[in-house]
């Protein structure tokens, strides 16, 4: 082997061992971050009550309103825990703390983690900032995904709307033909959207439509010949509402609501008012409220003669609950008499039941009755429904 051919060779290996080197170190650095990054971060420690009498629970603390806690565990389960039951409670979440001086609504508070003992409760910061709180000055403690999403942040447009969308179809094809489509939306957004804050406001829209054709054709054994004859069922409502709670309890409302009645010559009622209500019972499965406004009413029916212009009232009550197996019962009743002609009242009652069949598919059973003491002349005052339905939950 030649001089320039041993140089040439030996030369080749110690580029070969350089690239190897570069591309060794390489990969090293880039390996290196990802591996560092799936190391996992020590899991925190549960939080911690001690009661009173020395028995302790590990869990993690839900929330807290006034002198009492929701904490969850394994063992117990979801309980509510009365802080003068407590001697100490660590949790290491992170929370805002609301005190009683303070109105509900948005504002800058720094969540942090807390400790509650000796009848008082500390917030200490990320910044390292430390707040002491007493017992009867606490309001609300609320998480910190809670409360970003409910107080902290402007909810948006499509934030917590939550009902159902209803509909279903009966077709007969024999002699006679007939169809019926039902259809509805039912929706409420209450801001906050958790049941434990007092709510700011509420919006909610309703619509429901019936509309059926019933055809039978001419029968030649009869005599005369029976001629062909069409039944029609067209019944439409359609309401929104807008609520603005100005305490805990009572609220100023806007509302209207049009209607279409075939079956009692109805052709358009609209209503525009406002008013104020009270919710007298509210908490997580149940709530129920009484409303009054004052209004202006019109009605157009097929008759021309019958309309009018009303100036009137509507009295109302609603009531919503959250059975058990995710059941949701709703009932409400109205009466809106007219202060401008003692005759032009009218009613409504509705019962309404959602029963959950596979995730957010369900079936709706819906039973109401619409009272018009002034129908059009030769249509029954009375028109009632049972209406059963597939529906789809929002939430």
């Amino acid at each position: 082997m030649s001089f320039f051919a041993l140089r040439n060779k030996k030369s080749t290996r110690r580029t070969i061992s350089l690239l190897a080197a570069i591309l060794f170190t390489a990969a090293a650095s880039f390996t290196a971050p990802h591996a560092r990054a799936q190391v996992k971060a020590p899991k925190p420690p549960p939080d911690l009550i001690v009661f009173t009498n020395g028995d302790q629970l590990t869990g993690t603390l839900e929330r807290g309103i006034g002198s009492s806690i929701v904490f969850k565990s394994d063992v117990a389960g979801e309980i509510t825990v009365s802080l003068d039951k407590v001697r100490l409670l660590r949790s290491s979440g992170s929370f805002a703390v609301l005190g009683k001086n303070a109105p509900v609504s948005r504002k800058a508070v720094t969540p942090g983690t807390i400790q509650y003992s000796d009848k008082k409760l500390t917030v200490t910061t990320p910044q390292g900032a430390v707040e002491t709180l007493p017992e009867n000055h606490i309001a609300y403690i609320i998480d910190q995904p809670t409360y970003h999403h409910e107080l902290e942040k402007k909810p948006g447009l499509l934030y917590g709307w939550n009902g159902n969308v209803h509909g279903g179809a009966t077709v007969v094809r024999s002699t006679d033909n007939g169809t019926t489509y039902t259809a509805g939306v039912s929706l409420v957004r209450a801001i906050p959207a958790v049941p434990f804050l007092p709510a700011r406001n509420r919006t909610s829209f309703d619509l429901q439509e019936t509309y059926g054709k019933l055809t039978s054709p001419v029968i030649p054994q009869t005599t005369p010949p029976s001629p062909p004859s069409v039944a029609l069922t067209s019944i439409f409502h359609s309401q929104a509402e807008r609520d603005e709670y100005f305490s805990p309890q009572f609220f100023a409302l806007a509302q209207t609501s049009f209607d279409h009645n075939y079956a009692q010559g109805l052709d358009l009622q609209q209503v525009y008012g406002g008013g104020i209500g009270w919710t007298t019972l509210k908490n997580g499965r149940q709530q129920m409220d009484v409303k009054a406004d004052l209004h202006y009413e019109e009605q157009d029916f097929q008759t021309a003669s019958s309309n009018q212009e009303l100036i009137g009232s509507t009295l109302a009550e609603a009531y919503h609950r959250t059975m058990p197996r995710k059941l949701v019962f709703t009932e409400s009743a109205s009466i809106q008499p007219a202060w401008n002609n003692s005759s032009a009242y009218s009613a409504n009652a509705l019962l309404g039941l959602v029963m959950p069949v596979f995730k957010r598919l369900g079936l709706t059973v819906t039973s109401t009755d619409n009272f018009l003491n002034d129908p059009s002349a030769g249509y029954k005052k009375n028109s009632f429904q049972f209406v059963t339905a597939a529906s789809y939950s929002l939430k």
